[in-house]
């Protein structure tokens, strides 16, 4: 059996390597047992899946050893979007959901999400009781029930909760023009079936299923959204919004071609749901996540959060105080109001509203931001693929010996909670963090202008270069 870890967001792997129907026999009935002993055995566990090639195959067996279990399932009646599964574990008495899913991860990974009756991602403290449990169970030996389980659709309960939370009516007033990729993945009926309710004109892309995502991979990132800038720009359309193979990521592009990366994305929700809505509470971000945020919660008397990478880190703060905002980099985020859980149907929809408020072009809207707070930071994440003895000096170098400037800046502040974060004089930080399954490490950069980012890129390219190169031990 090949090794069975859960990450920040679930455990992934190979379709027919690591990813076979004999180990997600054996997750499921970890997950089963981990829900058997913190609900019992009455509440159902809801079930659902992405697009990905054989996911209902892969749903179908968890329902059957769930059921062997004594577990009561509800399998979702089409391919769902993580947060519609978060939502509905949220809506009903649930022992949780099983999501079958490799987000934005390319065609031939797979994976499963656990998530709690709270709706949000299971905590470490949960993945290493399912993961313990994972250990002790003999997958020739498993009881296995009926692989249907009871029928059910979450879309509407979802929709009607998405709906009271919009502005609707604000929307339908001004009758945008927006363009949607679904990346034929599960947002399609979601977010343009959502966005024509509140009186929008939407122009559909990629709404077939297909498994290979067109041959890409379903993430709402510049290089696949092409289709989706010239829709826009050759449309004459007020935004352009897509989604993962899950939906719990979000992508935004302005009336006039421009890609919006997360973090921009979320700083202007922060600022529409405070400024224009009233709204207040925490502004919680990843400690990879832009210190735009940091700027924002100071100019409007908000609290701010730090927390490591995953959105579960997110969830709990979520759960634990009135969260405005909740955000990740990597394109998640989640609102007051709403499930500790990433959102990217929701997020697509809150920028449509945003503009119908406004009455201004995206692109105007954001101007306006950076005017507000003086301050237009660049950002960009490196992976670095290293052998394992290059990867293990490089990060050696930054905790034990980090380095009193970089790019010519003074280090005023060393963080070590999740990697090492070097802040630095004159608006910029570092974060050099390593990946727990691959041998790459990761370096995020922020800086307030073109020139110092090009001077922290080459400052990291050269810390790592000098450090890899250098025999062990020194």
């Amino acid at each position: 059996m090949a090794a069975i870890t859960f990450g920040t967001d679930g455990w992934r792997d190979l379709i027919a390597e690591g990813f076979t129907f004999d180990n997600v026999r054996i997750v499921s009935a970890a997950i089963g047992r981990y829900v058997a002993a913190t609900y019992g055995t009455d509440r159902p566990v809801i079930v659902a899946h992405d697009t990905r090639f054989l996911a209902r195959d892969f749903a179908r067996t968890a329902v059957a050893v769930l059921r062997g279990e004594g577990l009561p399932t509800l399998l979702a009646d089409r391919d769902a979007p993580t947060p519609v599964i978060a939502h509905a574990a949220q809506d009903r008495p649930s022992g949780g959901a099983v999501m079958i899913t490799a987000s934005h991860n390319p065609p031939q990974y797979c994976g499963i999400k656990y998530i709690p009756d709270y709706a949000g991602p299971a905590t470490k403290e949960i993945t290493d009781r399912i993961v313990a449990e994972i250990g002790t169970i003999d997958g020739a030996g498993l009881t296995r029930g009926a692989e249907d389980g009871d029928a059910f659709d979450p879309g509407p309960r979802y929709r009607e909760a998405i709906a009271r939370y919009l502005d609707i009516e604000r929307m339908r007033g001004a009758a945008l023009r927006v363009a949607y990729d679904a990346m034929h993945a599960t947002g399609r009926g979601y977010t343009d079936e959502l966005l024509r309710q509140a009186g929008c004109t939407v122009a559909t892309l990629r709404a077939s299923v297909d498994p290979y995502f067109g041959g890409a991979m379903p993430e709402p990132a510049p290089r696949f959204l092409a289709d989706l800038t010239a829709a826009v720009t050759g449309g004459g359309m007020a935004l352009g919004v897509a989604n993962d193979g899950d939906a719990d990521r979000f992508g935004v592009v302005g009336e006039d071609g421009r890609y919006y990366v997360p973090n921009q994305v979320i700083a202007l929700l922060a600022r529409h749901l405070h400024r224009n809505r009233g709204m207040s509470g925490a502004i919680v971000r990843t400690v990879a996540t832009s210190h735009l945020l940091d700027r924002l919660a100071a100019r409007y008397g908000l609290p701010l959060r730090e927390t490591p990478v995953g959105f579960k880190w997110v969830g709990a703060v979520m759960r634990a105080e009135p969260v405005l905002i909740g955000g990740e980099e990597s394109g998640g985020l989640s609102v007051l109001g709403h499930v500790p859980e990433k959102d990217g149907v929701l997020a697509d929809l809150l920028v449509a509203e945003m503009i119908a408020r406004e009455g201004k072009p995206l692109s105007a809207i954001w101007a306006d931001l950076v005017a507000e707070v003086g301050f237009e930071p660049r950002s960009r994440r490196l992976d670095l693929h290293l052998s394992p003895a290059a990867k293990e000096a490089v990060m050696d170098f930054f905790r034990r010996r980090t380095p009193g400037e970089v790019a010519g800046r003074k280090v005023v502040d060393t963080r070590t909670d999740d990697g090492v974060k070097l802040i630095l004089e004159g608006d910029c930080w570092l974060l050099a963090r390593p990946s727990g399954t691959e041998p790459i490490i990761r370096i995020y950069l922020e800086a307030p202008d073109d020139a110092g980012l090009e001077a922290l890129h080459k400052a990291a390219n050269g810390f790592v270069a000098d450090v890899s190169a250098q025999p062990a031990g020194h």
